[in-house]
């Protein structure tokens, strides 16, 4: 991942986590917590692809382990997003730009009930029975309705920043660089292709040269080698244009 990518995906998610933390969390909405954090994986996965959704979503999911008041084994959530935004990645298209939200969207109601149900399989894995005690029925049900409610907000303003960084003026400038190369390499062309010809040009003069000094020696074709000499300044009249 180049650092623009990181930098980006690193304020995108610390401010995400913060905002959860400190302010949706203290809603206390019934049922499940709107998980901002995961909209956030979604919207990078779906422009850096799979890898970076992966890379992405295991970090993001990490630092949520971490912050207070994590009540779950470390690693649990980092597990979760790392593999949804792997799966995010696998939907990327191919030019980049999505044209209807409907696959977005869709991908969020299936993020949002991926997680839900991959978080609660780990936690029966390492002992954690919380879901069963609240229902998993109604943590799903909660978990889409919050996610898609937030999505229209969170999810398309992360792929449009994450977009204009992918389309950073440094590339363009370096590809200029290379145009500029090109250029320079044609002049280089263009100079040794004039010193050939300056080449042949001293050669044909020097020929001519020679010539006229061996016509000039006999006295008998003093008017043949006028007229050799005026042919061969003819010649170079022509070489040097």
């Amino acid at each position: 991942m180049r650092v623009n990518r990181m930098l980006l995906s690193t304020v995108l998610v610390v401010v995400s986590l913060v905002i959860q933390v400190s302010v949706l969390s203290r809603l206390h909405l019934p049922g499940a917590t709107p998980d901002l954090v995961l909209l956030v994986v979604l919207g990078l996965a779906m422009v850096y692809g799979h890898v970076g959704g992966a890379f992405i979503g295991f970090g993001a999911g990490l630092l949520a382990d971490l912050a207070p008041p994590a009540d779950h084994a470390a690693g649990r959530y980092a597990l979760v997003l790392c593999v949804i935004g792997y799966l995010a990645g696998l939907v990327k298209p191919e030019s980049g730009q999505v044209r209807t939200a409907t696959g977005p969207m869709a991908v969020v109601v299936g993020a949002a009930i991926g997680s839900t149900l991959l978080y609660a399989g780990v936690g029966a894995l390492v002992g954690d029975t919380a879901a069963r005690h609240v229902g998993l029925g109604s943590l799903l049900f909660t978990a889409t309705l919050y996610d898609l409610l937030l999505a229209p907000f969170v999810v398309p303003a992360v792929m449009a920043l994450a977009r204009r960084v992918e389309n950073d003026p440094l590339g363009e400038t370096s590809g200029g660089g290379s145009k500029a190369g090109g250029v320079s390499t044609g002049w280089l062309t263009a100079g040794s292709s004039m010193r050939i010809g300056s080449q042949r040009g001293g050669g044909l003069r020097g020929s001519a040269l020679r010539s006229g000094g061996g016509l000039r020696g006999g006295g008998l074709r003093g008017k043949t080698a006028k007229s050799k000499v005026a042919r061969a300044g003819r010649i170079k009249g022509v070489k040097r244009l």
